[in-house]
């Protein structure tokens, strides 16, 4: 496995708790990166060839020093570098220069999340405080928008948003959002539409050093084993998790472990994460951790 990117949640803490939050981010979570363990995580990025980082969470603006420091060692070392935040700093445009100023010719990429799982129509204006400062500093920014649920035209890029991007129903969005989508029947999910789980390209880091193909699908601990070796070993088709989402999608995975199911489900992240949380006792060390499923 080749990696290009590394997306490193600084920490599972947030400000908010929104409804179609996957990795259920909130005040009350659990888990934070250490500036060590920044270190150590760019360090072994580089030895692995990852030319792209991402600082995110949770909220990464909740450790504003930290944040800033791995930005300065990542922008040291040659990395691109972006951040994803909902900009709850942004209360006025002089309060979010004040905040972005620092990061001035060191990112590569302000992404805001802007919808209303995160503001009200009244309290949108945050959002777009950031967006505007960051046009006047000249740090390229995008926003990320999310539809509700009724809203099913769904199309977007990391950073930079065509549309507005449809709900995954995992974490918790199928706690508060399910009874407000469509279902369809359960074995129409036959493919993994959203992660290329053969050739991951980027993956996700936890504070915890889980490393995620998909949230709650870990294929290694980089605290545990170096970087390069997880790389290395990674063999998705013998993956217990994504080699049957690989043969056919959640379906498989459904199969594969005569998991009991619906009839019919939200979309395929709805029937995976379903199936998975029913696995979790059996793989522990592949589908967590907690924080990932609820549980902190």
């Amino acid at each position: 496995m080749k990696l290009e990117g590394i997306h490193i949640l600084l920490t599972y803490q947030c400000t908010f708790e929104c409804d179609h939050c996957f990795v259920w981010g909130s005040p009350w979570q659990k888990g934070t990166l250490t500036l060590e363990q920044i270190k150590v995580i760019l360090e072994q990025a580089k030895e692995a060839g990852v030319s792209s980082i991402y600082f995110e969470g949770g909220e990464p603006f909740l450790y504003y020093a930290l944040l800033l420091r791995g930005v300065e060692m990542a922008h040291e070392m040659d990395f691109s570098i972006g951040i994803v935040s909902n900009a709850y700093w942004a209360q006025t445009l002089e309060d979010a220069l004040v905040w972005l100023e620092p990061l001035v010719g060191k990112l590569d990429d302000l992404s805001v999340s802007c919808d209303l799982f995160h503001y009200s129509a009244e309290m949108l204006h945050q959002a777009q405080n950031a967006v505007e400062a960051a046009k006047q500093l000249g740090i390229p920014v995008g926003t990320i928008s999310v539809a509700q649920p009724e809203e099913t035209d769904a199309a977007s890029s990391h950073g930079q948003l065509e549309s507005d991007a449809a709900v995954m129903f995992r974490g918790r969005a199928i706690e508060k959002l399910l009874p407000r989508a469509a279902k369809k029947p359960w074995d129409r999910f036959t493919e993994c539409p959203h992660e290329d789980l053969r050739d991951p390209g980027r993956v996700h880091l936890d504070p915890l050093g889980n490393l995620h193909v998909c949230q709650g699908i870990s294929i290694g601990n980089l605290f545990e084993k170096p970087l390069v070796e997880i790389c290395a070993e990674y063999d998705p088709d013998a993956h217990p998790v994504c080699g049957p989402l690989l043969n056919g999608g959640p379906v498989a995975l459904v199969t594969e472990y005569g998991l009991p199911h619906a009839a019919d489900y939200a979309d395929a992240c709805h029937l995976c994460y379903e199936a998975r949380t029913a696995l979790r006792a059996r793989m522990p060390e592949i589908l967590g951790p907690d924080q990932m499923y609820g549980k902190y």
